[in-house]
C-alpha cells in the first residue's frame, strides 16, 4: 500500500512538473535566440555593451550598403524563423512578453528591407549627419581613439550614403521636395575651414585631466587631421549632392500613396510606428472623434481665463501677445528647468521607482534649430529649442518639459535601464506606440500632479494634446486620403494654438515621416484605457504609484503586451514591483 501511495505521488509530480519543464525550457529557448539577435546587432553596428546595459560605439561606422542591409533582412528572417519554432503556449508571462518584443522587432526590420526603405535615409526631421559629432568629451583615450577612427570612416560612411538615396530618387522613393526647403544648412555648418571650429571639434576642447597632457595633444592633432582630411570633404561632397543633384530631382508629390507600392508601404509603416492593427480609416475617425472631445475641453479653458471672444480668438490671442514671449533663450531653458524642479518635488506620489539616472536640459543645436521640433527627450538629455522665441511660448513650456524630460522620456529610459533583470536586448529598444504615447500621457499626468498653475498652462496642455489628436487626421490625410499641404497646415493650424513656424515644420514632419505621427494619440488612448480599467476593477487596491512602476518596468514594448501586462496587474490584485517599498 505504501509503495503505492509513493508511485501515485511520483507520478502527480511528474505531471505536475512537467509544464514548469516545458515553460522552463521554452523560455530558455527564446533567452538564447534573443541573446543571439542582440550579439548579432552589436556586432553589426560596432558597438560594444557596458555592464549596466548601454552601448558604446566603436572605432568605426556601420555599412549601410544593399548588400550589407539585405543580409541583414535575411538574417532576421532566421531568427524570425527559429522564434516562431517556440511552442507560445508553454512560455512563461515574462517569456510571451520577450516572444512578442523581439516579434515585434524582427517584423519591422524585415518589413524596411521588403521596402528598401535605405534608399531614402533622412527625412525633413531627422537625419544620418546631424548626430555623429557628440556634444561633449570622453573619459578614456580609448573612447577618443575610437572616435577618431569613426571620423575617418565617415567618407566611406556618406558615399554608401549617397549611393542609397540616388537609387531612391532613380525610382521615385525620395524625399518630397516641398519639405527640404533650407534643410541644407544643418550640412553646411560642418564645412568649415578651421577644424576647431567643426562641430566634431567639441570632445577635443573638453578633455579630461586623467589624460596626460602628451596624450592630450597626439589626440588633438589626429583629431585635426581627422576633421581635416576626412570629415569636412565628406560634408562638403554630400552638400553638394543635396543641392546639386538630390533636391531638384525629388518627388514634387506629397502622400505615400504615390510611392512604389505606396499603400502596402503606409500600412507597414502604420503597423511599425503604432503596434496596433489599425487601418488608415480606422485611425482617420478616431482623429476626428478625437478633435471633437479636446476642442469642448478648450472652451471650458477659454472660459476658465476669462477671455470673452471665440475660440479662434482665444487661440489669436496667446500666439500674438507679447506676455507669452521669452525675452532670452536663458529664460525659456529657465521656465522648463524650474518645471522639471517641480515635477521633482512631486514624483514619490506617482513613482515608487526612481531611477538614479540623472539626466540634463540643454538647447537644440542651432545648426538643425530652424527646422527642428520643440523639443526632443533622451536618457541622457532632453533639448528646448531656443530658436525663434516668439514662435515657442511659454505656456507651451510646462507640457513639453513633462513629455521630453520627466516623467517622459528621459524618466521613463532610466527606469527601462534600471531594470536588472531585463533581457539584454530591451534595455534600450525603443516603440514609438508606447514611448510617445507615455510622454503624451504625462502631459495629462501633470494636471493631477499640479503641475499646470495657470489657464494658459493648461490651454497650451490641451493645445498639445489637440496636436496629437490632429496628427491621426492629417498624417491619413496625406498619406491615405491625398490631402495637400495646405489643407494640412489649415487643419493644424485652425485647431490649435501652435505658432506658425512650428504648423510649417510639423507638416514637414508628416509628409516625410509617414506613420510615425500616429504613435503618440493612439499610445496614449492605449495607457489612459488600460488604467481606466485597472482603477475600476481594482477599486481602493488601486495605486497609481505601482501601476505606473509596473507600466514603465516594462522597458519599451509594443502596446498589445502593455495591455497584457496590466490584464496580469489586474488579477494579481494591483501589486506592485518587488524590493520597492509603497508606504
Amino acid at each position: 500500500m505504501h509503495w503505492i501511495f509513493g508511485a501515485a505521488a511520483c507520478a502527480l509530480a511528474v505531471v505536475s512538473a512537467s509544464p514548469l519543464a516545458a515553460e522552463e525550457a521554452a523560455d530558455a529557448r527564446l533567452a538564447a535566440v534573443a541573446d543571439s539577435y542582440y550579439d548579432y546587432q552589436l556586432e553589426q553596428f560596432g558597438l560594444t555593451e557596458n555592464v549596466n546595459g548601454s552601448t558604446e560605439r566603436g572605432a568605426s561606422l556601420w555599412s549601410v550598403t544593399p548588400e550589407a542591409q539585405r543580409a541583414r533582412a535575411a538574417r532576421y528572417v532566421e531568427y524570425l524563423s527559429e522564434l516562431e519554432a517556440i511552442d507560445r503556449s508553454a512560455l512563461g508571462a515574462k517569456g510571451r512578453t520577450d516572444a512578442l518584443v523581439l516579434r515585434t522587432l524582427l517584423e519591422a526590420e524585415i518589413g524596411d528591407a521588403r521596402f528598401a526603405e535605405w534608399e531614402m535615409p533622412f527625412d525633413s526631421d531627422s537625419n544620418f549627419w546631424s548626430y555623429l559629432a557628440p556634444r561633449g568629451g570622453f573619459t578614456t583615450a580609448e573612447e577618443y581613439r575610437n572616435y577618431i577612427g569613426r571620423m575617418r570612416d565617415i567618407p566611406r560612411y556618406f558615399a554608401e550614403q549617397t549611393a542609397n538615396a540616388r537609387a531612391g530618387l532613380a525610382r521615385g522613393f525620395s524625399v518630397p521636395r516641398v519639405t527640404l526647403e533650407g534643410r541644407d544648412v544643418s550640412i553646411a555648418s560642418y564645412v568649415v575651414d578651421d577644424p576647431e571650429q567643426s562641430p566634431f571639434w567639441a570632445p577635443f576642447a573638453d578633455m579630461p585631466r586623467s589624460i596626460p597632457a602628451d596624450e592630450q595633444e597626439r589626440l588633438r592633432e589626429a583629431g585635426r587631421t581627422a576633421i581635416a582630411k576626412h570629415v569636412t570633404p565628406a560634408y562638403a561632397q554630400w552638400l553638394a549632392f543635396f543641392r546639386e543633384e538630390y533636391l531638384p530631382n525629388t518627388r514634387t508629390t506629397l502622400g505615400a500613396s504615390e510611392f512604389p507600392d505606396g499603400a502596402a508601404y503606409y500600412a507597414q509603416q502604420i503597423r511599425q510606428y503604432t503596434t496596433l492593427d489599425l487601418t488608415a480609416e480606422q485611425i482617420h475617425r478616431i482623429g476626428l472623434d478625437e478633435v471633437a472631445r479636446i476642442t469642448a475641453e478648450m472652451e471650458k479653458v477659454k472660459d476658465e481665463a476669462g477671455f470673452d471672444g471665440t475660440l479662434a480668438e482665444f487661440v489669436t490671442f496667446l500666439r500674438t501677445d507679447p506676455q507669452f514671449v521669452a525675452r532670452s533663450g536663458d529664460e525659456l531653458m529657465g521656465v522648463s528647468s524650474y518645471v522639471a524642479k517641480r515635477v521633482d518635488g512631486k514624483l514619490a506620489d506617482y513613482f515608487g521607482f526612481l531611477p538614479r539616472h540623472r539626466f540634463t536640459i540643454r538647447p537644440v543645436d542651432p545648426a538643425i534649430a530652424p527646422f527642428y521640433t520643440a523639443g526632443r527627450g533622451g536618457l541622457d538629455a532632453c533639448q528646448m529649442n531656443t530658436y525663434d522665441l516668439p514662435s515657442r511660448p511659454l505656456y507651451n513650456i510646462p507640457a513639453l518639459t513633462l513629455h521630453e524630460c520627466a516623467p517622459g522620456h528621459s524618466f521613463q529610459g532610466a527606469v527601462a535601464l534600471e531594470q536588472e533583470e531585463a533581457p539584454r536586448f530591451r534595455r534600450q529598444t525603443y516603440f514609438s506606440g508606447f514611448g510617445e504615447g507615455w510622454g503624451l500621457y504625462v502631459e495629462y499626468l501633470g494636471e493631477e500632479m499640479g503641475i499646470y498653475r495657470t489657464p494658459y498652462e493648461k490651454f497650451g496642455r490641451l493645445s498639445y494634446e489637440m496636436w496629437r489628436a490632429a496628427r491621426l487626421v492629417i498624417d491619413t490625410g496625406i498619406h491615405h486620403y491625398g490631402w495637400s499641404r495646405e489643407q494640412a497646415v489649415d487643419y493644424l493650424s485652425s485647431h490649435t494654438a501652435l505658432s506658425d513656424r512650428e504648423v510649417g515644420t510639423e507638416i514637414d514632419r508628416y509628409i516625410s515621416w509617414p506613420g510615425q505621427a500616429l504613435a503618440y494619440k493612439l499610445g496614449e488612448m492605449t495607457i489612459r484605457r488600460v488604467r481606466a480599467k485597472a482603477e475600476e476593477e481594482l477599486g481602493e487596491a488601486f495605486d497609481i504609484r505601482k501601476f505606473h512602476d509596473v507600466v514603465l518596468s516594462l522597458g519599451s514594448v509594443p502596446l498589445p503586451a502593455l495591455e497584457a501586462r496590466i490584464n496580469a496587474f489586474i488579477a494579481d490584485g494591483g501589486q506592485g514591483l518587488p524590493g520597492v517599498t509603497y508606504d
